[in-house]
Parts: C-alpha cells; sequence; structure tokens
C-alpha cells in the first residue's frame, strides 16, 4: 500500500466517532442470488414470483417522485396492469430534477469499437467509486444499460448521431472508451420527455394517476410494512392521505443540505428523511459528490449554482497560470509556456477526463496555492480555465456549437462572457450523492413494502459517481429492475386494506399537522432560509471537500445548536391553509438539519479516505485518496433513534466482498 503523507501513529486504531453513535448488528443483502456473477439478474428474474394479471388490477403502488427514475416506474409498472398513484411537488412530472442533467447517459454498446463491453463498464464503475459499492448491483446496471439505449430510440428520443445516421458516443470521466450517447447539451431533458411521454401514455389509459404539486410529508407504515403516505396539497394546503399495497420512493437526491449546490432550489431530503425516522437505514450519507465543471460562486446572493456539462471535457482544456501573479491577466495574453494544464501533467493517461473526486480535488488546491482565477470571494480566487481553443482551431466553430451550443449560451447568458472567444472559468460545487437509502438487490429498503430507485437509494455508485450514470441508473430501475422485483412482493397480494381510522394512520396524521403547526407557532424572528444558508456554510466548510476530525466534531456541535435555535426563533410567514412557500422551506430545512448531524457523524466515523470522501489525515504521499479496506470495507447502514439526549444513531455494517474484482489504490496517471 502507498504510504500516508499525513497520519498520526494511531490513526487507524482509533474511532473518532465513538461518542455519537451505537454499534448494531451486521447487515446483508439476501436478494442476489448465488452463482456467477454473469448470471444473477437472469437468475433473480426467472426465480422472482409473478402476480397474475388478474391480480395485478388489485393491487395499488404508489410512486413518489417524477424524475427519470419515477416516471419511468410508474409507466412500466402502470403497462403491466397494476393501479398506480404517481406525486410530484412540482406543477408538472416534467419538471422534476432530472431535466437538468446535460452531458449524457453511459451503455456498454461499443459502437466505436474502442474495447468497451459489460465487464468494462462494470469495472470502471466499481474502480470509480472507489471500490465502495456492490458487486451484483453493479453489474447488473451494465448489463441493463444496454437495453436503456434501444428503449429511449423506439421512445424517439433524440440522440446524436453520426455522419452516415448511426448513433454517436463521447467520452466521460474516469473512462477510456466512448460509451456516453447524448442529445446535444440536453440529455436529461430529451430522456424525461421520453419517460414523460410513457408516463402520460399509461395516464391516458387509466393505470395511472398523477398528482402534481403534492408533497410526502410522512409514510405509513402499518404492522411493519410500507402502505402509504401523507401529503400536502401545496396549493390549498390540504394534509391528504393515500394507501397502497407498496410505496416506491424515486425523491432523488439530497445534495441541497450544503444551500449552494447544482440541484433544483425544491430539491429535498424529506420523502427519503421520513421514511429513515421510520424505519428505513440511510446508508453511506457522507458520500456526497463535488462536480468539478461548475460555474464559480461570485458572491453571498447566490441561492444556487450552476453545472457546466462533464462533456465539455472532452474537448476543453483546464489549466490555470503557472504564477499567481499572472491571474488579473487576460488568459488569450498568458502564453503556453506559462499555463500549467494540471490534470494532464498529474495524470497523463487519463488527462482532464480524470474522475469528478480527482478532478474537484485537484482544482482547490492550485486554487489554495493562490493559482486560481476570476474575482475574489473572501479574499480567495475560486476559478480555473476550461479552454476551447484548440478544439476550435482543430474542429472548427462550427463543430463545437454542435456539441455544446447550448451549454455555451448558457454560460453566457449567465457570466456575460463569450466562451468562444474567453475560456470559461469553473470551480467545484455539490451536485449528486452517493448516499440515500438502503436498499437489497430487489431495490427494497429495510421496511418491507418500501423500494427506492435512482439517487434515492445508495446501491450502485460506492463513494463516487463516474459522470453519465445518474441517468443510466435512473431508467435502468425504472424500466427495468423494479418492474422485476417489486413483483415477487406483490405476489402475495392483495393485502389487507387500511382505514383512515388505523391507529398507525392517525398517528402519521397528528404527526404531520402537528409538525406543521409547530412551524407556524413558533414566531420567531430568523427566516428558514437564513438557517439553510448557515447549515450550508457549516457543511462547505467542514463535511465538503475535505473532511477532518477536529472540523467534523465542530460541525456537528454547531448543527446542533444551530438546529435548537431553528425550533426556537424560526419564523414561517403565511397560513397552513393555502400556498405557502415558507412553510415547504421550514419542512424541508429542518429535515436538512437532522441529515446535516448524520452525514458529519457518518464522515466522522469512516477514517480513511475514498471517492468523494476525503479525510485529509488519510492521503498518500502525492496527495490522493488513501483507504483502508481492512477496516471500511463496508456499507454504513445508519438506524434512527431519536434526537432525545442519550438517543444515538444505530451502525449496521454491510461487508462488501470482492470475488471478481481485485481491490487496490486507484490510479489515473
Amino acid at each position: 500500500m502507498t504510504k500516508p503523507k499525513i497520519l498520526d501513529s494511531d490513526f487507524w486504531g482509533r474511532n473518532d466517532a465513538a461518542e455519537y453513535f451505537d454499534l448494531g448488528d451486521g447487515i446483508a443483502d439476501e436478494k442476489a442470488p448465488p452463482g456467477p456473477l454473469d448470471k444473477k439478474w437472469e437468475t433473480r428474474e426467472f426465480e422472482a414470483r409473478i402476480a397474475n394479471p388478474a391480480n395485478r388490477r388489485r393491487l395499488s403502488i404508489i410512486v413518489v417522485g417524477t424524475g427519470l427514475a419515477g416516471a419511468s416506474a410508474a409507466a412500466t409498472l402502470g403497462e403491466a396492469g397494476y393501479v398506480v398513484k404517481s406525486f410530484c411537488y412540482q406543477d408538472s412530472p416534467r419538471r422534476a430534477h432530472s431535466i437538468a442533467a446535460q452531458g449524457g447517459i453511459n451503455a456498454a454498446k461499443n459502437y466505436k469499437g474502442d474495447g468497451d463491453s459489460v465487464f468494462r463498464l462494470f469495472y470502471d464503475t466499481i474502480k470509480g467509486g472507489d471500490y465502495r459499492s456492490r458487486e451484483s448491483n453493479v453489474y447488473r446496471l451494465a448489463e441493463v444499460s444496454r437495453n436503456i439505449i434501444d428503449q429511449c430510440v423506439a421512445q424517439g428520443v433524440p440522440f446524436a448521431r453520426e455522419y452516415g445516421g448511426l448513433l454517436d458516443n463521447r467520452s466521460f470521466g474516469g473512462v477510456q472508451v466512448s460509451r456516453t450517447f447524448y442529445a446535444r447539451g440536453q440529455t436529461g431533458q430529451q430522456l424525461l420527455l421520453g419517460a414523460y411521454q410513457a408516463l402520460e401514455r399509461q395516464v391516458a389509459a387509466g393505470t395511472v394517476k398523477t398528482y402534481s404539486r403534492h408533497e410526502m410529508l410522512e409514510l405509513i407504515v402499518v404492522d411493519g410494512r410500507a402502505r402509504g403516505i401523507i401529503v400536502r396539497d401545496l396549493v390549498s394546503g390540504e394534509i391528504e392521505t393515500y394507501f397502497a399495497d407498496v410505496v416506491v420512493l424515486a425523491s432523488g437526491g439530497y445534495g441541497n443540505v450544503f444551500f449552494l449546490s447544482t440541484n433544483a432550489m425544491g430539491s429535498n431530503v424529506t420523502a427519503s428523511w421520513r421514511a429513515h425516522r421510520k424505519g428505513a437505514y440511510m446508508a453511506n450519507p457522507c458520500f456526497t459528490q463535488i462536480h468539478p465543471t461548475c460555474i464559480p460562486v461570485t458572491g453571498t446572493h447566490q441561492s444556487k449554482l450552476t453545472l457546466m456539462s462533464e462533456s465539455l471535457r472532452n474537448d476543453g482544456r483546464i489549466w490555470v497560470p503557472k504564477d499567481a501573479a499572472d491571474a488579473d491577466k487576460d488568459p488569450r495574453e498568458i502564453p503556453e509556456e506559462d499555463r500549467d494544464y494540471y490534470l494532464e501533467r498529474i495524470y497523463p493517461a487519463f488527462g482532464n477526463l480524470v474522475p469528478r473526486d480527482i478532478a474537484s480535488r485537484q482544482a482547490k488546491n492550485v486554487c489554495d496555492e493562490g493559482r486560481g482565477v476570476g474575482p475574489e470571494v473572501d479574499g480567495v480566487r475560486r476559478g480555473v480555465y476550461l479552454d476551447f481553443a484548440d478544439a476550435m482551431e482543430r474542429l472548427g466553430r462550427k463543430a463545437i456549437e454542435e456539441k455544446y451550443g447550448n451549454l455555451f449560451d448558457m454560460y453566457a447568458q449567465i457570466t456575460g462572457e463569450d466562451p468562444y472567444q474567453v475560456p470559461m472559468r469553473i470551480y467545484p460545487a455539490v451536485h449528486y450523492v452517493m448516499g440515500g437509502l438502503w436498499v437489497d438487490y430487489d431495490l427494497q429498503s429495510t421496511i418491507p413494502g418500501l423500494f427506492v430507485t435512482g439517487e434515492a437509494n445508495f446501491s450502485d455508485h460506492g463513494a463516487n459517481r463516474l459522470g453519465a450514470s445518474a441517468l443510466m441508473q435512473g431508467l435502468a430501475d425504472g424500466y427495468f429492475v423494479l418492474s422485476n422485483t417489486i413483483r415477487d412482493y406483490l405476489a402475495d397480494g392483495p393485502f389487507e386494506k387500511i382505514d383512515e381510522d388505523h391507529p398507525a394512520v392517525v398517528e402519521a396524521q397528528q404527526s404531520v399537522q402537528s409538525r406543521v403547526d409547530r412551524f407556524l407557532s413558533v414566531n420567531g424572528t430568523r427566516s428558514v432560509d437564513s438557517y439553510h444558508r448557515e447549515l450550508g456554510n457549516i457543511m462547505w466548510e467542514y463535511c465538503g471537500m475535505e473532511r477532518t476530525e477536529d472540523g467534523l466534531k465542530k460541525a456537528i456541535d454547531l448543527i446542533r445548536g444551530l438546529r435548537d435555535d431553528f425550533w426556537r426563533n424560526v419564523r414561517v410567514l403565511g397560513t397552513a391553509e393555502s400556498l405557502n412557500q415558507s412553510l415547504e422551506r421550514a419542512g424541508r430545512v429542518a429535515d436538512f438539519l437532522e441529515l446535516g448531524e448524520l452525514m458529519c457523524i457518518d464522515a466522522l466515523h469512516r477514517r480513511e479516505s475514498c471517492g468523494g470522501h476525503f479525510r485529509a489525515e488519510s492521503q498518500t504521499e502525492d496527495g490522493e485518496a488513501l483507504r483502508d479496506d481492512d477496516h471500511y470495507a463496508y456499507v454504513a447502514a445508519w438506524e434512527w433513534k431519536g434526537l432525545d439526549v442519550g438517543e444515538k444513531p444505530v451502525l449496521h455494517k454491510e461487508d462488501l466482498v470482492y470475488e471478481n474484482i481485485e481491490l487496490k489504490q486507484r490510479s489515473y496517471k
């Protein structure tokens, strides 16, 4: 193993977080069949029981979320004959955050004949996630990826094509083949429109009913099984109850815990966190992805950050001045010999296409050295150049416009600078989360009857997600995986009907109402957004791109104090019986305040660096992440125990066993 750079003599032997959690029994995925890796999914598909068509018409499914995972799941389950209710807080399913994904979707088609295969996609994903994901789930994802492209082409998704009419591919970070299918810089939008059309087809057929502007506020668990949800009609304010035989959460990630992120402003953790509080384990919550290709922060006026697609790293070259004194110069006036193309210098094999976590840390490093570019914010220049001059000289401006035109236009509108003339300025920002609710091979959580898909679960990306794999996972789960696993659970149905006067239902309803009443009764002096921004600052400073023992312990104390102050001094305007965005945000921020603490505890207990989780105490001599496979080759699945004095989350470990891949330190050099 590579010699550590900064390491206390007793680092491996200590447990920084011992006072913050209790250790519980281990947990295991018991649904993945034994046998060869390439036969597991075929075996599970066959062994999963089937609900007969007549019974399907009497079996109901609630799907929360209408992004790629949710829309594709609802459409597929509706087409299979189940009775589906689909919920989203947006005014239309088409406005789900999946629409913002730009760069592409991976699939092991090997259309370029450059050596790609299912196993290579599997290997790249495991390695890219720094060996912290399950072999079985990742291999299935690689297998299913090939079907997704055919499905989407049949739906009319306008993927880019080569001159001869064949589907085109481009490269993304962390791989050396071209496997990313794309629709200019609008891939997520086009894929979501395809899924939305499939969803609306089932709405017209009567198998799916959609409920827009409805936000899930509680999970109903009866006799240990998920049987429904409590929602708030965001227009009327009415609290409503819906029952089903099974609940599917496809509600996305929780990156907005950092306040500033590339996520839509409404993206939140509430659906997942309400399920967590009811017994669903939260896995690897500290695994957060920092995306290296975002428009830099320019001041305190911003409420979100804008992603510039990773696809730009195919043709753009990333650099900073060698001399910090050149930071104020027009970049076009800095000669080639005075530029540091640092990713190409440090990682010659992958260059600008190293994985996101590595590119992000190196951008931070050069800016910390004082070689950042752009305006100073808090005394530091947080920006590096993404330069297309070489690509335009080689390919011509028209070719760049065809590939990335909408992204260049968006950058120009936001910054007032023309990226065709002057290099873009980029800097890392919170983008995606690899953590999420724990699920088994069937995508079922620790609550029977609660299934979790897409970014809301933890299962496929380990400690770092490769670019263009989020869309792949969302559609794989929705179109191909869930429909084949949920039927095994539903084969025991139809289940006993639940009445609204059932004690578990009444308790859930009262819990939601009392929470709403409490928000409106505090009548303090601080806005919800002020708490959210302060929490985000704490998370970014101490649980962002670099974490330390002292910093994480400080963050936990700060978050606990902030949460106490929130419940004493928050001011929520308006009433409950109407459209009230202040009330909506209050509920989401209250959940972020609880999640943030667990993220820091998870980061504190994991005394290693892996992927997006970088502990400063655990790095190699040349500053790369240093894993500790002897102690931390497991999924950290956390059980909720409450916030009362003396209550601590309980850690359940799922050991990660690698039978088909050798564990070794990642190298992209």
